[in-house]
């Protein structure tokens, strides 16, 4: 198997980011620095469990308004450089499910990298996202995260969050950590596929 390997680097009006990417790594060399702590810790963790080996910085952003912008664009660059480094796809699993339990909430992720991209975050109780737009961070900034993330990587997401907890950094942790242990799983790739591309099209955009 070759080296599975990207590099990103994105600039708009807004942001600018760069990013590189192993995704046969072990997790623990990782360098993030998006000048939003909350999120390098979310971006650790899920790439610590996902034993890819992630460089991540973003140079210019717009955190003086809000993070809105520098939230999404991140997740537009970590789905670049892991549709990059799966290059055409050939011989992964495709498929990935997970869960992953802080306390008492429990996030399970549902993936497939199918290329078509589509994200849905479920949750069992929707009033904890109005109480959580008054922290750094929220639930509605982990959808937009995770919507940008899997459109621009090409695949379908599924999070669903249950017994929900009013800190939400219990909430995102745990989906982050799902998140990354469902990629590991459908990143992998089975020696019975060796060379051939999981879809009966064959072909995966």
């Amino acid at each position: 198997m070759g080296s599975r390997v990207g590099t990103v680097e994105r600039k708009s009006k807004e942001t600018h980011i760069k990013a590189k990417l192993d995704i046969d790594g072990r997790g623990d060399r990782c360098e993030i620095k998006t000048g939003i702590g909350f999120l390098d810790h979310m971006i650790e963790l899920f790439a610590f469990h996902g034993l890819f080996d992630l460089e991540l910085e973003v140079i210019k952003s717009d955190t003086q308004i809000d993070i809105h912008h520098t939230n999404e664009d991140i997740g537009i660059v970590l789905g670049k450089v892991f549709k990059q480094a799966l290059n055409d796809k050939a011989g992964i699993r495709r498929f990935g499910s997970a869960g992953a339990p802080m306390e008492a909430t429990i996030a399970r992720a549902i993936i497939d990298i199918s290329g078509r991209g589509y994200f849905r975050l479920n949750i069992e109780n929707d009033t904890v996202i109005q109480a959580g737009e008054k922290q750094e961070y929220s639930l509605s900034y982990l959808e937009h995260f995770m919507e940008s993330f899997s459109h621009s990587m090409g695949c379908t997401l599924s999070i669903t969050l249950q017994n929900v907890s009013d800190d939400v950094h219990t909430n995102v942790e745990a989906a982050f950590k799902a998140v990354g242990l469902a990629l590991d799983q459908a990143t992998q790739v089975d020696p019975r596929r060796e060379g051939i591309v999981p879809s009966t099209k064959g072909i995966i955009d």
